[in-house]
């Protein structure tokens, strides 16, 4: 090999080497590929929070640092979390991370999860996420299923708040199952007894009783 075509070889081996060693070229290929990446939210700025991806600063928009909108990002500063680099514009020295992205994937798998344990007739224990007009949601580890107001109790015309209150752990069983939709409706009263359960230990014929 001569010394011509080495000094060649060489100089091109060391451009390769300074492409990769180029801070945006990486970042580039992160969002080609789809990383997700381990952030550390240094700041916060207006419309959103700053964070650092090989020593350059990433802009984060409110819009994307969770699944819902968030007003006081000022709690996200110090914490560190996955996202993925959405869009960059070296020329403009700027590159935009989405944290929500991240959060959806990682509930959608929850959720699949969750769906593949769940058994229509079974008891399932859960927490109660929120009180609605109509009925209970209850948490069952990344799916919400409802307990409408009339499997809340044996009772008739009760208020969800009557019965159940948020954080409270519940056993439910699974009346039915909605995959597609996203749906499970469960029965709060159908895992406690019922007014006729066990009457006949208690009553006899010509028994009398107010």
């Amino acid at each position: 090999m001569s010394e011509e075509q080495l000094q060649t070889e060489t100089m091109a081996d060391y451009e390769e080497h300074f492409d990769d060693a180029n801070p945006w070229n990486r970042v580039t290929e992160y969002m080609e590929q789809g990383t997700v990446l381990p952030v550390k939210v240094e700041g916060i700025v207006n419309g959103g929070a700053i964070a650092m991806v090989e020593g350059l600063r990433g802009f984060i928009p409110a819009s994307m640092i969770d699944t819902r909108f968030v007003r006081n990002t000022e709690q996200f500063v110090g914490q560190e979390f996955d996202a993925k680099i959405k869009e960059v514009d070296p020329k403009e020295n700027r590159f935009i991370l989405s944290r929500r992205e991240v959060v959806e994937a990682e509930a959608a798998a929850a959720r699949k999860e969750v769906f593949s344990k769940l058994e229509v007739g079974s008891i399932v224990t859960g927490k109660v996420a929120r009180l609605t007009s109509f009925g209970a949601f209850i948490d069952l580890g990344g799916v919400d299923g409802l307990v409408h107001v009339t499997e809340l109790s044996h009772e008739r015309n009760v208020s969800p708040k009557s019965v159940v209150s948020v954080g409270d752990e519940v056993e439910v069983k699974v009346l039915a199952i909605d995959e597609e939709a996203g749906r499970v409706s469960l029965s709060l009263k159908a895992t406690t007894p019922g007014p006729w359960d066990g009457v006949e230990q208690k009553l006899a014929a010509g028994d009398v009783i107010e």
